[in-house]
């Protein structure tokens, strides 16, 4: 350990040398981060510093954590960022807005935790630019719950930055959102080791057995060394020992101090920011001066440098712990009064807060206004901790209720269900009104809801929306609905609720988009589709017309994209998604990117643009990297079956035990495609009849899966299993005509037409896809052309239409379906050349998104902002992807990808 008189390090070499390693390839652009586990007083900090004082040349930045101020919104990272915040002017304008915002530098948008630890992971790589930087966090198990968040996002992506993150703590377990760096454990010292350092820190003299005694109780903890020499009496030391007896000694010699200056280390205490002038007016405001200050540091306990703070976290418990709470209020209510309401109003609020005992609206009402400022900082964990306390100072039981469930809501949005029970729990044994009563039942069941989503736990959420006004749950019926549209486990029970919902909640005047969608997903269960057509039709149309709006709300937007496509409408499809995910992008709304993204990759998959499609569902698994969220398969299900990749379709099924996102239908229309796009056209009918039979019975399947029923049921010579399809297809198409409705429709009646007449069918079919975007319909529609000529002799013309559809299947990349085409052209001796070598195989999936953004003309931050990552790491990502293609400028990238 150091010794703080001479600086001499006497132990922990092969530690310190761990940390070196770390700082020596941030040093060379490969950043990385490790935590620090160990007891109390095991010497983490000791040891942190030593390596920061060996860094020559680097920006060294700190921040800790403080037992009593867990709950302050992005507290931390305001210690970490601010002698830096200036680098914040070259960042992109969202993530410095993002900065202004949770540091309260301007009014702005409500930020994710996402987007701000995109904008801090660029402050930082802003500040390596100039120098490395070396980031401290200690203590970080008492670090705000935002603060932790965002450094854990920006600890996992500092490899290409010249950044080294070390954060201190306890255990591992108390900070499982860093579980994943690498970790060095510190125990112990040796006695050889305990003995220098007594010599160094304790050199006035003990006896051997006293010396003695002393190392078996510090049981090598250079704290408890320090300490337990520092107050040994001639007899040794009292039977207590470890954590508890080396706080014991902090708050003997605490209370052996004289009241002024108990009393300056009771502000010190409960002021944990260490702002000497806020201690200073406090101070005043006791009657206390610098000569108390003084003593105060002279005690051992307290170190009042630029920024005031306790030699250890033990120290600060102590003496917070054993000041008598009459004399903790006052010291709080002096450090409110010394607070700028200007400046830090919440702060104040706070203090103001543990400065009282007794019910106070005027104090709670301060502390509600205050969780209203950490919701648009984005701190909702601060929020239900302001609403908490404020609930606990509210004179009224019906107010406190309310408090107590907004606070239980915002613990729900933190991620804490468990902490939102028990407010609910709480504000129940109060006796709220019926209303809130009400309220918390529908509270518990939607926490139930996002804990399990269970079909049971849905239908306990609708049970709990009966009891609230149909106005105030109409979207908690839109989420109970569509759930259970994608996981209906009975005949009839969706059917059963479409009938609750449309006799309890009446039409709304002028309906919202989100109120026609509700209807709308009614009726169509409800209703034949081309009574039910209208409404869905107007539906769709709203959200294209709202999402043109803006600042649109992206929320339920893919619900719209799905009706979208159970009309036939491509044009809508594609204009819904891809502006869900501009909304969601420009609006960090993080939580629905991930899907808006895979709903995008699905609407491009349906009309053919795979490649597309593939980027789509990379960036959607890059948020969820970083958010931590679970990958839903569907789309990466959809485009495998399309794409004939029969090894990744394999490879989803055999995982989709582990993963979510995937109902019955979806995997059987799957299928359906795939094995009709192979040619083997048994299992495809086998798995989409198993569609249809889920489809009677109540569940919901995507329209699209009646156009494959008919081909599959067409080629093994059973067409009255299409007979149910056909009918509506041909519905669709009359009653929303378009190219591919109308498409569809023409293609069927060919499929099923036994004569020659389906010459007709296939030829309009064809037209009506040629002037649509629907690529790879119009590909089929001549594939199965192709095929009908050869069938009936007319090799020539035969060879016109599967040469076609071979060259448009093999460019789209619906393997499958091209391989099928190229079978038919060998039959007529017309074979196929082999496929060009893709020249972006060997790139990874990252590398492959990177190269298809920058080839259309992104920047190296809007890729990064895409990716989560730094723009560093973009550039690394740049120059492997063009040694791998054997290029070295964005223009040849261009050329090769055009």
């Amino acid at each position: 350990m150091t010794d703080i008189r001479s600086g001499l390090f006497v132990a922990r070499e092969a530690e310190l040398g761990e940390i070196a390693s770390v700082t020596a390839a941030a040093a060379r652009g490969r950043g990385g981060a490790m935590l620090v586990l160990g007891d109390a007083g095991i010497g983490k900090s000791t040891l942190i510093g030593a390596a920061a004082s060996r860094l020559d040349g680097w920006r060294v930045l700190r921040a800790g954590g403080v037992e009593f101020e867990s709950e302050l919104p992005y507290s931390a990272l305001h210690q970490l960022c601010t002698p830096v915040l200036d680098h914040r002017a070259g960042l992109p304008v969202p993530q410095r807005n993002a900065l202004d915002a949770v540091f309260g530098l301007h009014a702005g948008a409500t930020p994710t935790p996402m987007l701000v630890g995109l904008a801090v992971l660029g402050l930082l790589s802003a500040v390596g630019r100039r120098r490395p930087v070396f980031c401290v966090v200690d203590d970080v198990q008492w670090i705000d719950a935002g603060s932790r968040q965002v450094l854990a996002f920006v600890a996992a992506r500092v490899a290409a930055e010249r950044v080294a993150m070390v954060f201190a703590a306890r255990d591992a377990a108390s900070v499982s959102a860093l579980g994943r760096l690498p970790a060095l454990t510190l125990t112990g010292l040796s006695d050889s080791e305990a003995l220098t350092l007594l010599r160094y820190r304790a050199p006035f003299g003990h006896e051997a057995a006293i010396v003695q005694r002393i190392l078996a109780e510090a049981a090598g903890n250079p704290l408890a060394l320090v300490e337990f020499a520092r107050d040994a009496g001639p007899f040794g030391l009292p039977g207590d020992a470890g954590h508890r007896a080396v706080e014991h000694r902090f708050v003997s010699r605490f209370l052996r101090l004289p009241a002024p200056t108990r009393s300056v280390l009771a502000l010190a205490a409960a002021e944990p920011t260490g702002d000497l002038v806020l201690l200073r007016r406090a101070m005043a405001i006791q009657g206390l001066d610098a000569v108390d200050l003084a003593a105060a540091e002279d005690s051992g306990l307290l170190v009042a440098g630029p920024r005031v703070h306790f030699r250890h976290p033990l120290a600060r418990s102590a003496v917070y712990l054993s000041t008598g709470a009459g004399a903790r209020r006052q010291a709080h209510a002096s450090l409110a009064a010394g607070t700028d309401a200007d400046v830090d109003p919440d702060r104040r609020a706070w203090h103001q807060a543990n400065a009282i005992t007794d019910p106070d609206e005027e104090t709670a009402a301060e502390l509600e206004r205050s969780a209203g400022r950490a919701q648009r900082r984005g701190g909702l964990a601060a929020v239900a901790a302001f609403l908490e306390r404020a609930a606990r100072l509210t004179p009224g039981r019906s107010r406190q209720a309310r408090r107590l469930l907004a606070a239980a809501r915002a613990r729900l949005g933190s991620g804490a269900p468990s902490a939102a029970r028990e407010l609910v729990d709480e504000a129940e044994r109060l006796h709220p009104d019926p209303a809130d009563r009400h309220a918390a039942r529908l509270l518990r069941a939607t926490i139930d809801y996002h804990v399990a989503r269970t079909i049971p736990a849905t239908i306990a959420l609708i049970d709990a929306a009966d009891g609230v006004g149909p106005d105030e749950v109409r979207e908690t019926y839109l989420e109970a609905f569509a759930s259970l549209m994608f996981s209906v486990d009975e005949p009839g029970r969706l059917r059963r609720l479409a009938l609750h919902i449309r006799e309890r909640v009446p039409e709304r005047q002028p309906p919202r988009p989100v109120d026609l969608l509700l209807r709308a997903l009614v009726e169509q269960h409800l209703r034949p589709v081309d009574e039910a057509m209208p409404l869905m039709r107007r539906t769709v149309d709203a959200f294209r017309d709202h999402a043109r709006t803006p600042g649109a709300d992206p929320w339920w937007m893919e619900r719209a994209c799905v009706l979208s496509v159970d009309i036939g409408d491509s044009d809508a499809m594609e204009q819904i998604t891809d502006r869900q995910v501009e909304l969601a992008r420009a609006q960090g709304a993080y939580a629905i990117l991930p899907h808006a993204l895979r709903f995008q990759a699905v609407a491009r998959t349906i009309v053919g643009r795979f490649a597309d499609a593939q980027l789509c569902i990379i960036e959607a698994r890059a948020v969820d990297e970083a958010a931590g969220t679970s990958n839903l398969v569907g789309s990466d299900l959809m485009l495998a079956a399309w794409s004939g990749d029969v090894e990744r379709f394999r490879e989803i099924r055999e995982r989709l035990r582990d993963w979510v996102g995937v109902k019955p239908t979806a995997l059987h229309y799957a299928i359906g495609v795939l094995c009709n796009g192979s040619g083997d056209h048994e299992a495809a009918i086998d798995a989409l009849l198993l569609v249809r039979d889920q489809h009677r019975r109540g569940a919901y399947a995507a329209s699209v899966f009646h156009h494959e029923l008919v081909e599959a049921a067409a080629y093994v010579g059973r067409p009255e299993e299409a007979k149910e399809s056909a009918k509506w297809i041909a519905d669709v198409a009359r009653v929303n005509p378009n190219a591919w409705t109308t498409g569809a429709h023409l293609l069927a009646s060919a499929l099923l037409d036994p004569g020659l007449g389906a010459q007709d069918h296939y030829r309009a079919a064809i037209s009506r896809f040629a002037g649509s975007r629907m690529r790879v319909h119009y590909a089929r529609a001549r594939l199965l052309y192709g095929q009908w000529l050869r069938r009936v002799g007319r090799r020539a013309e035969a060879r016109v239409e599967l040469r076609a559809a071979h060259q448009l299947l093999s460019t789209i990349g619906a393997r499958g379906f091209a391989g099928r085409a190229a079978r038919e052209l060998d039959a007529i001796g017309e074979p196929t050349l082999a496929d060009d070598a893709d020249p972006l195989a060997g790139l990874t999936a990252r590398e492959l998104l990177v190269a298809r953004k920058v080839a259309s003309g992104a920047g190296t931050k809007e890729v990064a902002a895409l990716l989560f990552v730094s723009p560093r790491t973009i550039d690394a990502h740049l120059r492997n992807l063009y040694r791998k293609l054997g290029i070295t400028s964005r223009r040849q990238l261009r050329e090769l990808l055009r």
